[in-house]
């Protein structure tokens, strides 16, 4: 999608700070951290959010859960613990429509998140 920040994010036009690299998924540091370790995990393919995933995305929701796996171990945080939050509509906070997941960790993280402990 043209006008989509994340699209642009991986196809390269807009810079990030690569954390992790697949066939279909595409780590990155936010630009905003509501923690020591706050990571996006997006899917190369784009999807708007939860509601567009159907059967069709079997392998890019694995790819992407691999990735979070992967992302969490190379921060070193998979053994304290980390959150991996999405959050889909206007309601729940959802800035940029593309599917994606935050990666959290490297502190310990409030339950239910307040602030910054919730992700954007």
């Amino acid at each position: 999608m043209e006008d989509c920040l994340f699209c642009g994010i991986v196809g390269g036009s807009v810079p990030s700070t690569a954390v992790l690299e697949t066939e279909r998924s595409y780590a990155f540091r936010d630009i905003k951290p509501a923690a020591p370790v706050h990571v996006l995990v997006v899917p190369k393919e784009h999807l708007g959010s939860v509601e567009d995933v159907g059967a069709g995305q079997t392998e890019v929701l694995a790819d992407l859960f691999a990735a979070i796996r992967a992302v969490a171990a190379k921060e070193g945080i998979s053994e304290s613990g980390y959150r991996v939050v999405t959050n889909v509509g206007e309601d729940a906070g959802q800035l940029v429509h593309h599917l994606h997941f935050h990666v959290l960790g490297g502190r310990s993280l409030r339950w239910p998140p307040k602030g910054s402990d919730a992700g954007g």
